[in-house]
């Protein structure tokens, strides 16, 4: 297809400290989908979209399924914390792995073992043993994968489409997530009305074949291993400590950490809000995550056309302030049309934060250091979640669902605010 060269120009990058490229001449629509020259990119976006429609298909029938069976607001919190803490230990080794083999290889072999889960999910139910704790080890087995599949697939993304077009290709990329959350709980939501749960878990297993068929089509320069390693302990472990001692890196992660746990966890409230505040089934909390998702897709699409205008930090702290503004309102509402608003804006935020901290993060490491730091943004990933998924379902269980959304919200745009105080008084120090 061909593409229209934006004219660009070298300006300085306030958080990273780097110089980058952003457009000068005019934008139009044809500049938020230019990663997409890339044919090993767009094999990967396609295949992505088709296996991510299947996750979200995936996730919005557990957390339905495991409410239906337990009615327990913190057994809802508990099964997704299990499911992604092992994520806190392989993560930091897949970020290691993916500096020292072929980071396709990697990703076809976890692509692999996430479809062979989702094909037990869907066996157990059907059969009738698809119990709680079956559903745990499972959806443990599947952390692992993940957590040895984020920072490949993070890392990959430079080497699919090009260290220019980056900041485009995570949008894109985040584009696809949130379409995928659009379409995917509303498709959930009516199958499992209509022929239970146990075919949106057979569904995302057949969805990995796109995926895998992609990156197997791929051609790529033959790998080269660019460092040599004393030991894989040692190898990991100095990705960790490059991401402790980088002031940069370090405030990243921990204002990603502090979004992900009190933020994030909103979603493992959701079946609990939909049915017990809203008064909704399974149809209505798939289209409350749909617009949730819906906000998300369109902040992405934003980000990946007009991202280069703005500076990170305002693009970051602006979108975690913006998702704490939608949730206050949010966690007291009873109506339906007002949820489906606020989310939207939930959504958008949130996204406008991920995304531009996942790319700052990317272009501010070298080239041998980003899989061991994407490893451990995959390692504050897997921790977030089980640990915002236990936070979000006690909070829940003592004072209620409303209140915990609320709590969510306020930490959050604490969090941002101390970000802010962090950043301004380091800039201070380096322009004395």
């Amino acid at each position: 297809m061909p593409t229209r060269t934006t004219e660009t120009a070298r300006v300085p990058e306030d958080i990273s400290g780097r110089q980058r490229r952003m457009p000068v001449g005019g934008i139009t629509w044809r500049h938020t989908f230019r990663a997409l020259r890339h044919r090993n990119y767009r094999l990967f976006f396609w295949g992505q979209l088709v296996s991510l429609i299947g996750t979200w298909m995936q996730q919005t029938a557990m957390s339905w399924y495991v409410y239906q069976i337990t009615n327990s607001k913190f057994l809802l919190g508990l099964v997704a914390a299990i499911g992604s803490a092992p994520m806190i230990l392989s993560s930091v080794w897949g970020g290691a792995l993916a500096d020292l083999y072929p980071k396709r290889s990697i990703l076809v072999a976890t692509q692999s073992a996430q479809m062979i889960c989702a094909f037990l999910l869907a066996t157990g139910v059907w059969l009738g043993f698809a119990s709680t704790e079956f559903i745990i080890v499972v959806a443990a087995l599947n952390g692992i994968s993940m957590g040895f599949d984020m920072p490949a697939r993070q890392a990959f993304t430079v080497e699919m489409a090009s260290r220019e077009d980056l900041l485009n290709a995570i949008s894109l990329n985040s584009s696809i997530v949130n379409g995928a959350r659009v379409i995917g709980p509303s498709v959930a939501g009516l199958l499992i009305g209509a022929v239970g749960v146990a075919m949106c878990f057979f569904l995302n297993g057949l969805s990995f074949i796109a995926v895998i068929v992609g990156f197997l089509l791929m051609r790529l320069p033959p790998f080269e291993r660019k460092i040599e390693i004393a030991s894989a302990g040692e190898h990991a472990w100095e990705g960790i400590l490059y991401s402790i001692k980088h002031p940069r890196v370090r405030t990243i992660l921990l204002l990603f950490l502090a979004v992900g746990v009190f933020g994030w966890s909103y979603a493992v409230l959701m079946p609990a809000f939909a049915r017990d505040v809203l008064g909704r089934g399974a149809n209505g909390y798939g289209i409350l995550m749909s617009a949730s998702g819906t906000g998300a897709f369109v902040g992405a699409l934003l980000v990946a056309t007009f991202g280069h205008f703005y500076t990170p930090r305002k693009i970051a702290l602006g979108g975690v302030w913006l998702f704490s503004l939608a949730m206050l309102p949010l966690a007291f509402t009873k109506s339906f049309p007002l949820a489906l608003v606020f989310l939207f804006a939930a959504g958008f935020g949130m996204l406008l934060f991920f995304s531009t901290s996942n790319t700052v993060l990317q272009t501010i490491v070298p080239d041998e250091m980003r899989g061991r730091v994407m490893g451990v943004w995959s390692l504050v990933f897997g921790a977030m979640i089980p640990l915002g998924s236990l936070e979000a379902g006690a909070v829940a269980h003592l004072v209620g669902t409303s209140f915990a959304l609320a709590f969510g919200a306020i930490t959050c745009a604490a969090s941002a605010l101390v970000t802010l105080f962090v950043i301004r008084r380091r800039d201070a120090q380096l322009a004395k």
